[in-house]
């Protein structure tokens, strides 16, 4: 799906395949014409599918190497296509480290229907790759709502879990915005059984969520409590976050069990955290951590 605007630039749609070789289409962006073919290439070659007899499959790629490997976890409604997933990938292979990138159930080219998802069912998205696709000490990278992913993760795989990456880290966000509503929406959201979430980052304006999404997602809250996380944690926030408040990375920070915390707030950084510095940030966070956990080992 390609206009051509010129000799060397072309308009797409973002792309993927699921495991039953479905063309799924997403976001706009604009690419050179020779490095979308490539793109079309590494993306029909290089996309495995963690097949599992009770749930849907699950889109991954895989890159082979030493640990401590590197997990990426992407944040609400996206998929492991994204800049900071793609940056973190040519990294571990410049290192010669294991990485993995994947696409929860029912988004990017998982299987499954999104709709029908909820924090848990995404929870045991990310247990399935720790225990199915990596062997010994694993980082993971958790943006947004995979922040909130990688502590739960965490809490169950500790002796799988070597360190722990957070970029706009979404832990309890959507409960916590829902119940600061008035009292009178949330019985509206309840009666309707849908509540329009409000976001910049699609064409629509909101995200659809079901009132049983928001309460199984209260299952899964973290804050309210001290989290049995004693790792090396690092958390990277925007102050210019208009999502997910910075004020959130300082209370994972607070209320996990390890000493080893740093919290690195960017001034000017957004929320998607995708600016060239961002990710030069995010990128030498993870090293450091590789250096720490190899020197350890």
């Amino acid at each position: 799906i390609v206009w051509i605007q010129g000799f060397d630039k072309c308009e797409v749609l973002s792309f993927s395949f699921n495991s039953n070789e479905k063309f799924v289409t997403s976001c706009t962006c604009k690419l050179p014409l020779h490095r979308l073919l490539l793109l079309v290439c590494r993306l029909k070659s290089s996309v495995s599918f963690l097949t599992r007899p009770d749930r849907p499959n699950i889109a991954y790629q895989k890159l082979k190497g030493r640990n401590p490997g590197v997990i990426f976890l992407p944040g609400f409604n996206s998929n492991m296509n994204g800049q900071k997933a793609t940056a973190l990938e040519d990294f571990c292979k410049s290192l010669g480290h294991a990485f993995i990138r994947f696409d929860y159930t029912g988004c990017g080219s998982s299987d499954g229907k999104f709709e029908d998802c909820t924090i848990g069912k995404w929870r045991k998205d990310v247990l399935s790759i720790l225990d199915e696709l990596t062997d010994g000490p694993q980082i993971l990278v958790g943006s947004s709502m995979g922040g909130w992913l990688m502590l739960h993760a965490a809490i169950a795989r500790p002796d799988k879990v070597a360190a722990l990456v957070g970029v706009a880290v979404a832990a309890d966000h959507v409960v916590t915005t829902f119940k600061r509503l008035p009292i009178e929406a949330q019985k509206e959201i309840e009666e309707k059984g849908e509540w329009k979430y409000q976001t910049k980052h699609n064409e629509e304006g909101y995200y659809s969520l079901t009132y049983d999404f928001i309460r199984e997602a209260e299952n899964h809250c973290v804050l309210n409590s001290p989290i049995p996380v004693t790792c090396p944690i690092r958390l990277i926030h925007g102050m210019k976050d208009g999502d997910v408040p910075w004020e959130i990375s300082v209370q994972v920070a607070d209320r996990v069990l390890s000493k080893d915390v740093d919290v690195i707030l960017r001034k000017i950084g957004q929320h998607r955290m995708s600016d060239k510095e961002d990710t030069k940030l995010l990128v030498n966070t993870v090293d450091d951590l590789i250096d720490k956990l190899s020197t350890v080992a």
